[in-house]
């Protein structure tokens, strides 16, 4: 008799930590606690779930956020934006809530997991901005297929970025500058805006600094900035 039963998905692997340093209390208390609140259902976003008890101007989503330091500046600058953070390091995720708390960001919500099934989960054009800032570079040449930046990724975020989307890309390695951008001029999805050698080395008007550039810039390493626009 053939066995009908369906398989379960394959486990997507995720590499790289999600965890560092024991959390502090309070900060272990707000995972527990208030990331349910705030964390977006993979599952439910399939079946069309709204996104914000609200109906944002615009969505956006940084992918990677680290320490949270750009991802909150953009929520309390942009209160009418809904903002997606999607980050697998939970002390991360800890330091977001602890400034959800502090200052009230109520168009927030995260993915405390990995960015591509919340990507391939998102309604298409569903984005008007996606962040990918100083991602893990995996600089070790048999590592580089762990990149964010893929063929398949670049297609998915084509799918859920409307037309006209901004893409923002940093990075202090110059091989992973190298390696995104001939991936996007390759991709008939998307546009790389720079006209001038300046429109990749300054910075986006209102750029708050991750914590990791201010460590890159001390040890005199050069970020580079990228912007591509759905076509």
């Amino acid at each position: 008799m053939q066995d009908t039963r369906s398989e379960a998905p394959p486990r997507r692997a995720l590499y790289g930590r999600s965890k560092g340093k024991a959390l502090r209390a309070h900060h272990a208390h707000l995972v527990v606690e208030h990331l349910p609140a705030l964390e977006l259902d993979v599952a439910a976003l399939k079946s069309g779930t709204p996104l914000f008890p609200f109906e944002p101007r615009e969505t956006w989503l940084e992918i990677g956020f680290g320490g949270g330091e750009h991802l909150i500046a953009q929520a309390r600058a942009n209160p009418d934006v809904g903002l997606i953070g999607c980050e697998p390091f939970v002390n991360g995720v800890a330091k977001v809530l602890a400034a959800v708390e502090s200052y009230g960001v109520e168009n927030l919500r995260l993915r405390a997991g990995d960015a591509r099934a919340l990507v391939e989960a998102l309604p298409p054009a569903t984005l008007s901005r996606i962040f990918i800032l100083y991602p893990d570079p995996w600089p070790k040449r048999r590592h580089n297929k762990r990149r964010i930046i893929a063929d398949e990724m670049i297609a998915e975020l084509a799918r859920v970025a409307r037309p006209g989307a901004e893409l923002r890309f940093a990075t202090d390695i110059d091989d992973y500058a190298g390696w995104t951008l001939r991936r996007f001029l390759a991709s008939p999805a998307f546009r790389w805006t720079a006209q001038a050698a300046d429109d990749w080395r300054i910075p986006w008007e209102g750029w708050s600094p991750t914590r990791y550039e201010v460590k890159a810039r001390s040890a005199g390493r050069i970020s580079a900035y990228l912007t591509f626009v759905r076509q």
